[in-house]
């Protein structure tokens, strides 16, 4: 029962155990590492069009996708507004000109579009391309130790992280949150609590969780959580300047796993430097449970 757990986190363990602070290395890691993002993707729209009765399971995931996002944003939103209730986070940044959003939504739509393309060219059924879902799984053993290896180059530490006690508590309170909305949406959906509960276990990290999920529940659940959690970090990149003033620990919280990298500049631009290593704490706590919980859901 437990041996696809063992397999997606040794890899995940092994890069961990292999300390590299040469700022050469993870500069190749973070390189290899999208590049190996690309290729599974791209897998991952092949396996997409070898599905029986293509037109209603395309129909199904966008309805996985929408139902899954709605519930688990919702009781996000409602479990950080209870906490900024609760807590308020006092700062005194002003906001400041932010980097171009629809440039950085087009970043994120480029994977959907690899997607799409993988899709594509699966619709040809060239026999060769049969074997995309088995390629996927080893290209998929490699990415988790790139993932290792990313998360220990982060430097951050046990002691950071525990210290920086907003952006742990947000990333608690937004784990947690999901993990109701992720029974919600299952119930809704009458799939099984573990499939929804995984699928809420990607917290916007949608480059790792839609690759999971393919591998553990199929290409529909997979493809349902791929568009779910990009939907999340694009809501992120567009409500963030709104929600930053009066809704700090929201704005954080709505970035999901994504908060140490991708959103971190639209961040740090409209709340401040200050915002920073909660961010970063907030984020590195997120992307560390993702394959943890994804694998313990699925196993």
């Amino acid at each position: 029962m437990y041996s696809g757990l063992l397999t997606i986190l040794l890899p995940l363990i092994v890069g961990y155990l292999l300390p590299s602070k040469n700022p050469a290395v993870i500069r190749g890691v973070n390189r290899l590492l999208g590049w190996m993002v690309y290729i599974i993707l791209f897998f991952m729209g092949i396996s997409l069009a070898f599905l029986d009765n293509l037109g209603s399971n395309l129909l199904a995931i966008f309805h996985y996708c929408l139902v899954s996002a709605a519930a688990i944003l919702v009781c996000n939103l409602l479990a950080l507004r209870l906490l900024e209730a609760r807590r308020p986070w006092q700062h005194a940044h002003r906001t400041q000109l932010l980097p171009s959003r629809v440039h950085m939504a087009l970043e994120s739509l480029r994977l959907c579009g690899v997607v799409i393309a993988g899709f594509l060219l699966g619709l040809c059924h060239w026999p060769v391309l049969k074997f995309a879902s088995q390629a996927s799984e080893y290209a998929l053993l490699f990415l988790l130790f790139l993932v290792g290896l990313q998360l220990r180059g982060s430097g951050m530490t046990l002691r950071q992280t525990l210290l920086n006690r907003r952006g742990t508590i947000v990333a608690i309170v937004v784990f947690v949150s999901a993990m109701a909305g992720g029974v919600i949406a299952a119930l809704i959906l009458g799939l099984p609590v573990k499939t929804g509960l995984a699928m809420a276990s990607g917290f916007g990290w949608y480059s790792l969780s839609g690759i999971l999920m393919t591998e553990s529940f199929g290409p529909i659940i997979g493809s349902a959580a791929f568009f779910n959690d990009l939907l999340r970090e694009l809501l992120a990149i567009m409500l963030i300047p709104a929600l930053i003033a009066h809704h700090r620990s929201s704005a954080l919280g709505l970035c999901g796993a994504t908060s140490m990298d991708f959103t971190l500049p639209v961040l740090q631009r409209s709340g401040g430097s200050e915002i920073v290593p909660a961010a970063i704490v907030h984020g590195f706590v997120l992307s560390l449970l993702v394959p943890v919980l994804i694998a313990f859901f699925s196993a």
